[in-house]
């Protein structure tokens, strides 16, 4: 039984309600250091919500949040700011600042958060754009100049920034092929296993769920489900045999297994 110092995100008995609508009623996750958790679920099961709930963007109407061990409502900001400063989100399609290069992107949290000389952001930026397999020129193209994997690259290269241990990803192969897509699981491995990062992925890939993530979370019922991909598999409700046993799961499993 993992003790409570092993979790780095606790969320229990959330309740979040927009006006009449209950999205998530008495939701407890417990989410270890350093692993992958999946998190899927239907549309409108609040799988948005949840993450927002945990970064403290937006607070339930009941239950209580800690990210490694702090309060992400914390009303003092000076505490609030350094909690966030320990986590990188990647949103999709990067959403980065179109405008600004690559390299501009990432020396953004590194302004904000630092003092450090403007020499050591710079190199600071170039580091990151190298961890995550883009190459040098990268630094000076504007994200309109990449391709859908390259944007998606350099914005795990800005929510790694600031050396967080924790990464948020917010479908992170969403829209890219299939090679793309494996290439970008296998970053999020090595990265995860070099850097000693947890990880919460919003995601409906299925090869991701199959090849990467330790365990899976699935919103049901307005409350999670939380198993490995064979304990959820082997359960007996509607939503998670249409969605594990279908052809695209077993296109997954297929793909695995001739790797």
């Amino acid at each position: 039984m993992a003790g409570q110092q092993d979790f780095v995100i606790q969320a229990h008995g959330i309740r979040s309600q927009f006006g009449e609508t209950v999205v998530h009623d008495g939701l407890n996750l417990d989410v270890k250091r350093g692993e992958v958790m999946g998190l899927v679920g239907g549309s409108g099961t609040g799988k948005s919500v949840l993450v927002n709930t945990i970064v403290g963007l937006r607070k339930p109407q009941a239950g209580t949040v800690r990210v490694l061990g702090r309060d992400p409502y914390d009303p003092d900001p000076v505490r609030r700011r350094d909690l966030q400063k320990r986590w990188g989100v990647l949103f999709q399609d990067g959403a980065l600042f179109s405008g600004l290069s690559v390299s501009e992107n990432i020396q953004v949290p590194l302004r904000e958060n630092t003092k450090l000389p403007q020499s050591l952001i710079e190199q600071i930026a170039r580091a990151k754009i190298a961890m995550v397999g883009l190459q040098p020129d990268a630094c000076n193209k504007l994200p309109s100049e990449l391709s859908g994997g390259m944007r998606k690259r350099a914005g795990l290269a800005r929510a790694l920034a600031m050396d967080p241990e924790i990464l948020f990803l917010d479908e992170p192969t969403a829209g890219l092929d299939p090679i793309g897509a494996s290439s970008f699981d296998d970053l999020i491995e090595s990265l995860r296993k070099s850097l000693n990062l947890t990880v919460l992925m919003v995601t409906h890939d299925l090869d991701s769920l199959n090849t990467i993530c330790d365990r899976i979370s699935v919103l049901l019922n307005k409350k999670v489900t939380v198993g490995t991909m064979d304990q959820l598999m082997a359960m007996d409700d509607p939503w998670l045999r249409a969605y594990f046993h279908g052809p695209r799961m077993r296109a997954a499993q297929h793909a695995e297994q001739g790797a």
